[in-house]
């Protein structure tokens, strides 16, 4: 097995440093594993038992330290948008007309959002990504009240009282 490269001169120092500043755990063991390598000179399979990571893991964070640097103990974390057909802004954009008109009190509809979208990719989406797009946004589903607009409360109750079945 080959010798591993050493660490850049005052690398120990500075992730000693790292590990106090970490804030959360994913950060703070990505610190460690390389602390262990430079303060206690602990193989990969070693840090990997230490530190509850797959040997693989390991190897890999401590090469692109090497690579990239103190960038790679940052972390951006997972998730993301990586299948995004449209940036925010430009679904806030796409969505503009409609969610104005809907808070007029106009009737929001999804056929006509959907047509709109799909006209803006160039091809056919989902019915369940128009929505999650809406939801994203604030859009929520409102539905109707229970009782027609012209509705009179007086007359709905004198016709109780002189109805045949009474």
């Amino acid at each position: 097995m080959r010798r591993p490269k050493s660490l850049p001169e005052g690398a120990h120092e500075n992730l000693a440093m790292d590990l106090k500043r970490a804030k959360t755990k994913g950060e703070f063991q990505r610190v460690q594993c390389l602390w262990l390598r430079a303060s206690l000179g602990l193989s990969a399979d070693q840090v990997a038992t230490a530190i509850g990571w797959h040997p693989g893991s390991v190897r890999k964070l401590q090469a692109r330290y090497l690579r990239e640097g103190e960038v790679v103990l940052k972390g951006t974390g997972r998730g993301g948008r990586y299948y995004q057909n449209l940036t925010l802004e430009e679904e806030q954009r796409l969505l503009q007309e409609f969610l104005s008109q809907s808070q007029k009190g106009g009737i929001l509809e999804v056929s006509r959002v959907k047509s709109a979208y799909e006209q803006v990719l160039g091809r056919k989406v989902p019915k369940s990504t128009v929505y999650r797009m809406l939801a994203r946004h604030g859009w929520r589903k409102v539905f109707p009240r229970p009782r027609h607009p012209k509705s009179d409360a007086a007359t709905q109750a004198e016709v109780k009282k002189t109805a045949e079945n009474s």
